[in-house]
């Protein structure tokens, strides 16, 4: 099963309201477990589902998604058994995306990682600590299997690398609302509006944000200024506490004029 052109962009795009992106890590609290948490969220009416690949050094992820890898490492969870968690919840037909860093990518050989990532029905891959300047021979393997590479724009990128990187992205345009880690915050930041109009400026691609976003009123403050918001670590938190995030989900849903 190899991704369908464009399925990503077009599933995140908004259209008079604003798309919800939910994440878990693969392998938390176990691979079963994990599997079955994607699949309850894909069937909540989300956009789209993030899946991250449990890494030793996650220089992005906070206090919270940090210890969730940490668990899905010591259960013996690897990249191989997350494109089987990928693969299993992708059969609910929601667009899956891969969060990883290049260590494991490169470890698991990247021409490998990327026709297994498409073999499992995997839509798009976001590398964090992998730049433009660098991205390639990378991006070109998950390129030629018909998978996104959607790349971060932070609140320091400079104008003219905001238009650099929405160049090299597909899919969508990652803003990234914070300068830091992951993790759930009272408040959005200051800025986040401008940066977004900055980001729209410069890419016909849709626009998410993520890292911090996990309440209600940062959704309804998103709309209509971005496609998609990304939320991480409040989900994580639940599954943590033997939840599973449908509920979260679904109120964070009506925030976004999208609720079932």
């Amino acid at each position: 099963m190899v991704a369908e052109a464009q399925r990503l962009e077009k599933a995140v795009k908004a259209d008079g309201d604003l798309k919800l992106v939910a994440y878990f890590m693969a392998g938390h609290p176990s691979k079963k477990r994990s599997i079955d948490v994607g699949k309850r969220l894909a069937a909540t009416g989300i956009a789209a589902l993030e899946i991250g690949i449990p890494h030793s050094d996650p220089l992005a992820d906070g206090p919270v998604i940090q210890k969730a890898g940490q668990e899905a490492l010591a259960h013996g969870m690897t990249v191989a058994g997350a494109l089987e968690v990928a693969a299993a919840v992708a059969t609910e037909g929601i667009p899956i995306v891969l969060m990883t860093y290049i260590n494991p990518v490169l470890s698991y050989d990247p021409r490998k990682f990327a026709a297994e990532a498409a073999q499992a029905g995997v839509a798009g891959v976001i590398v964090p600590d992998l730049p433009i300047e660098e991205a390639e021979p990378v991006a070109g393997w998950l390129r030629a299997a018909s998978l996104d590479t959607v790349f971060m724009v932070a609140p320091t990128t400079p104008p003219d690398r905001i238009e650099a990187i929405a160049s090299h992205s597909s899919g969508f345009v990652y803003c990234v609302t914070v300068t830091g880690i992951t993790g759930a915050r009272k408040e959005l930041p200051e800025g986040v509006p401008e940066l977004l109009a900055e980001v729209k400026k410069r890419t016909a691609l849709p626009v998410a944000a993520g890292f911090g976003i996990s309440r209600q009123e940062h959704l309804k403050a998103l709309r209509g200024k971005l496609d998609a918001a990304v939320v991480g670590s409040a989900i994580v938190d639940e599954i943590e506490r033997a939840g599973d995030g449908v509920s979260l989900v679904r109120e964070l849903l009506k925030a976004c004029g999208a609720g079932r």
